[in-house]
């Protein structure tokens, strides 16, 4: 029997990163709404600040969802239109798709980190929190990195796959 070496666990942290990023807030999202509920049915008081906080980690989540959708290959994609193409020009549409998504993604990062720039100049506070709402918009650029790096690893992957099984004419 041989002995399987273990992966790196810092190499296994780094290709989880958005799974357990991903766990601990939504962790700490049902923690907090499981704590909403009780309050609000034992001693008939709402927490207030409960449903800006879940709101701010979702925009975090939604990023996360997002890159590991792409890593997966598990995102909304049109395949009925790249199937019916002749084969040799199928990993052509993936590349297509990549590009576009990068660029969409590219975009959303440069908007957004203007927007995490707005908020720090202007101080902009959360309403119930009161903790600066950059925090939260923070999710939106940093996990727009992850979704190009998910992207381009995922094009990668399957670029070097296609053309392994498909000669280029």
């Amino acid at each position: 029997m041989s002995k399987q070496s273990s992966p790196n666990p810092l190499v296994w942290a780094v290709d989880h990163l958005e799974e357990i990023l991903g766990a601990a807030i939504l962790f700490v999202q049902v923690t907090v709404a499981f704590l909403n509920v009780i309050t609000r049915y034992v001693i008939n008081y709402s927490l207030a600040w409960t449903e800006e906080f879940e709101v701010g980690l979702f925009v975090w989540l939604t990023l996360l969802g997002a890159a590991i959708a792409y890593k997966q290959h598990a995102h909304l994609s049109m395949v009925f239109v790249a199937n019916a193409l002749p084969q040799k020009w199928q990993k052509w549409i993936h590349v297509v798709g990549a590009v576009a998504s990068v660029l969409l993604f590219v975009i959303l990062f440069v908007f957004s980190v203007q927007q995490v720039i707005v908020e720090i100049n202007y101080g902009a506070m959360t309403e119930a929190l009161g903790i600066p709402q950059w925090w939260f918009t923070l999710g939106v650029p940093i996990g727009s990195l992850i979704v190009i790096a998910r992207i381009l690893q995922a094009a990668r992957a399957r670029f070097i796959r296609e053309s392994a099984a498909v000669p280029i004419v």
